[in-house]
């Protein structure tokens, strides 16, 4: 088991880590700072098998059952929005639905993938608003993300995520959210705080899984 010392946690910096379970494949770690779950670094994929992970999903621009998922970001998103925005879509994946569906509802979209739509230039402008569904518990370093993010967005709006939240200790050790070895941090309503605070934002949390942070 690695020492946590020689490592620190990749959205606060912080290096105070205490071992929080341990499964057959992976060791899970929790900053007692920011109150953030991460998956030790020498047991993270590479790029390449994380890569052969996504090209694996099937997420159509036509199934109803994922638009289901993903209006669950963008109904109350869009319930914020003025009408006509600029907006992006970070993360956006191979099949852009959520961007779709925005665009569908007046809005003007970008769109940002590592692996799929790797166009740096639309990280360079500013934006009414930024979603970011189930993207920041793939991160290394989501401290250095929320902040690029977050730099992009106007006064005002709103950064939108969607990610699943740690409850306890217990109910992790049974979480299936655990379970995709692409998910390697894990967040909390104690580690929203934490980011509403250190990065001058409103937080709201809608239901299980929708984070909308509003920058001041």
């Amino acid at each position: 088991m690695q020492n946590p010392q020689s490592w620190r946690c990749g959205l606060c910096e912080g290096d105070s880590l205490t071992h929080y379970h341990q499964d057959k494949f992976r060791d899970y770690w929790q900053c007692q700072r920011c109150k953030l779950v991460s998956v030790s670094p020498e047991q993270r994929l590479s790029a390449e098998q994380e890569k052969a992970i996504y090209d694996s999903h099937e997420n159509s621009l036509t199934d109803p059952g994922y638009r289901r998922f993903l209006s669950r970001l963008a109904e109350p998103l869009c319930a914020r929005l003025p009408a006509a925005q600029s907006g992006l879509d970070f993360g956006c994946g191979p099949g852009p639905l959520l961007a779709k569906m925005l665009t569908e509802a007046g809005h003007r979209m970008a769109v940002y993938d590592l692996y799929y739509a790797d166009d740096p230039k639309v990280l360079d402008q500013q934006y009414d608003f930024i979603t970011c569904s189930e993207v920041i518990e793939h991160l290394a370093q989501p401290g250095t993300v929320l902040r690029r993010l977050l730099t992009m967005l106007k006064p005002g709006a709103p950064l939108a995520l969607m990610t699943k939240l740690v409850i306890d200790q217990a109910r992790f050790a049974t979480w299936h959210y655990k379970n995709d070895q692409t998910h390697i941090a894990f967040f909390s309503r104690e580690t929203f705080a934490y980011i509403a605070e250190q990065f001058n934002t409103q937080v709201e949390v809608i239901g299980n899984d929708v984070i909308i942070l509003t920058k001041r």
